[in-house]
């Protein structure tokens, strides 16, 4: 029993000692750690206007990390994410340019769903392409995903300066902005859609109640953990790669759609933000735990928002968020595995009878 308690909260660990050491450097170079720290709190929940901005930024965020709990849980790599943002966004900019636009009269309650659906069938072929290549090609998912990526962003950059280009000329800072029935209802004067997050919050649940409780999410844990094995119990690997790496790249489109009809109200070159890598992190420190990777999702959205006012306020670099997030994904991969650490070594006699 104790065993059990000390696995669930084993992530505190090597957060903690992250943090502790970044404590200890912020001493070394003379700042007061609670004034820092109290500084990021204020920059990204000291206010309403603070509070909202941490909330839209972390909705994509917790999307493409849910979606990467379903391909992580398979054993896929799936470094794709990032293009599977960017082809959601260019699908839901599709609606908006080309259906909402001319058709000032259609409603938004058809428009907006309508945009969802082909931002979430675009991530979704997207990520398709790279299990193929896999499946098929035989090229590893990293490679894959790497290329479409940059694909993704190629056609951003394409669309941005040629067709969909606006009516004064050819530029890299975006589209004309979007007619206001595709965008997500926002919260305010802030780029916090409520909407947005109640689609991801039903999408984390949904998740992991399959990868826990169904038949499905069990072939994925199997397929996982040893796919020879998972093959030989009949498992179809080939089939079960594409679906999961389809309902992430579907999930990851969502994020596109959020991202570019609430965060911004048009199409921008780099319009994921890096969310997509980000989330990789996240999925490595949660260590594939739907509630965790809610949490920590949300630290590092806070992280990324209060980073700017920390510079203004205590004159350290902004820069320290990043300094914190790979402190912590340091730490994470030395002392995450509570298994690895723990593992203690069989006796003599405990081996012959598990080779029994």
């Amino acid at each position: 029993m104790t065993d059990q308690i000390i696995r669930r909260i084993w992530p505190i660990a090597p957060i903690s000692l992250a943090l502790a050491l970044i404590t200890l450097l912020m001493i070394v170079v003379g700042a007061n750690p609670l004034t820092v720290y109290q500084a990021l709190f204020d920059g990204s929940f000291g206010g309403r206007e603070q509070s909202l901005s941490t909330l839209a930024f972390w909705v994509p965020l917790l999307l493409c990390s849910t979606g990467l709990l379903v391909t992580f849980t398979a054993g896929l790599w799936n470094i794709g994410v990032e293009g599977q943002m960017i082809a959601g966004s260019l699908g839901a900019s599709a609606v908006a340019l080309m259906v909402a636009k001319p058709n000032p009269s259609i409603p938004g309650w058809v428009i907006l769903p309508l945009a969802i659906v082909v931002a979430m069938l675009s991530g979704a072929l997207w990520a398709a392409l790279a299990a193929i290549l896999k499946t098929r090609g035989r090229i590893h998912e990293i490679f894959g995903g790497v290329a479409l990526n940059n694909l993704a962003a190629i056609a951003t950059i394409y669309l941005i300066s040629g067709p969909w280009q606006p009516p004064e000329g050819g530029s890299l800072r975006g589209t004309v902005p979007f007619p206001t029935q595709a965008l997500f209802p926002l919260m305010g004067t802030s780029r916090f859609s409520p909407l947005s997050l109640i689609l991801a919050l039903v999408a984390l649940v949904l998740v992991a109640l399959a990868l826990r409780g169904t038949f499905w999410g069990l072939k994925l844990k199997a397929q996982g953990k040893n796919l020879r094995s998972a093959f030989l119990l009949g498992v179809p690997s080939e089939r079960e790669a594409i679906n999961a790496m389809m309902v992430c790249g579907a999930l990851a489109g969502l994020a596109g759609a959020v991202r570019v009809l609430s965060w911004f109200d048009s199409l921008r070159q780099s319009i994921s933000g890096g969310i997509g890598f980000l989330a990789i992190l996240v999925v490595l420190l949660a260590g594939t735990r739907p509630l965790w990777t809610l949490l920590i999702g949300l630290f590092f959205s806070a992280l990324l928002n209060g980073g700017t006012f920390v510079h203004s306020r205590v004159q350290l670099h902004s820069s320290l968020s990043g300094l914190i997030q790979g402190t912590l994904v340091l730490f994470v991969l030395l002392l995450g595995d509570y298994t690895r650490i723990f593992r203690r070594k069989k006796t003599v006699m405990e081996a012959i009878s598990d080779h029994e």
